[in-house]
């Protein structure tokens, strides 16, 4: 778990969100730019966004997954 999600792990409880947060935030904007970059092109901009789709879900899980273990971390739950 340690490799996947690293600052679950390190530093301390406000830390550890923040990063998080920014993650979810930087990757958001990147998804939405390209979404916005091809959506114009008929096939590709409709692939491309259901890729994106999929990648947007896959860091929200990830995320999310992050923040509960940076809390369970912090109340002693898990070392």
């Amino acid at each position: 778990m340690k490799k996947f999600f690293p600052w679950s792990y390190k530093g301390g409880l406000l830390i550890g969100l923040v990063y998080y947060i920014i993650v979810a935030i930087v990757a958001s904007l990147l998804i939405g730019f390209a979404g916005w970059i091809t959506g114009w092109i008929p096939v590709v901009g409709a692939v491309l966004g259901w890729v994106l789709r999929i990648i947007g879900i896959i860091v929200d899980v990830w995320v999310v997954v992050g923040i509960v273990l940076r809390i369970l971390v912090t109340l002693k739950v898990i070392k």
